[in-house]
């Protein structure tokens, strides 16, 4: 019997056939090192909303970055910027978050949103894999505003700004 439960008139054809299916090459190394540096600062402008530098991040599909977030001025965990970019995620291959020396090695799975509630940075090294253009959202931690510790999406009685990633 062959492929399927049929009989096969040429079972070495099949097997070669099998085997380069299951040994096929790669298009290419999802985690090319070193990954290509990314810096994303987030600041509290004067008139307390969030502001993004870069607005906009441009980035190559295929290619292996690490996104530097940078939050230097957050006070304290009502004052602090959640940071999330869920299209973006559901769209690249997610390797790693580093916060402060901890590591945390997702190999392809996900998360919700990084908050910064203290002056520090984070990191996530990923390979963005479909190309488009995807929302970036940084606003308010929503328990901040009386909302369920890590209820996701926009916080639209908070202060937020919206920036995009776009993927040639």
């Amino acid at each position: 019997m062959g492929l399927m439960g049929r009989k096969c008139l040429y079972p070495v054809a099949a097997w070669v056939f099998a085997t380069d299916l299951a040994w096929g090459e790669s298009l290419g190394n999802l985690a090319q090192y070193p990954p290509k540096g990314v810096d994303l600062t987030v600041t509290t402008a004067d008139d307390g909303m969030p502001r993004l530098e870069p607005l906009t991040i441009p980035l190559a599909s295929g290619r292996y970055y690490r996104l530097n977030i940078h939050c230097p001025d957050v006070r304290d965990d009502l004052t602090g910027w959640r940071i999330e970019m869920p299209e973006l995620l559901r769209n690249a291959h997610l390797r790693l978050v580093t916060v402060g020396d901890i590591e945390v090695h997702l190999q392809g799975l996900s998360f919700n949103a990084i908050e910064c509630d203290e002056v520090g940075s984070a990191h996530v090294s990923f390979v963005p894999i479909k190309p488009g253009t995807y929302p970036l959202y940084v606003g308010n931690v929503p328990s901040a505003l009386g909302r369920p510790i890590g209820e996701a999406g926009i916080q639209a009685s908070g202060k937020f700004v919206l920036g995009s990633f776009v993927v040639e």
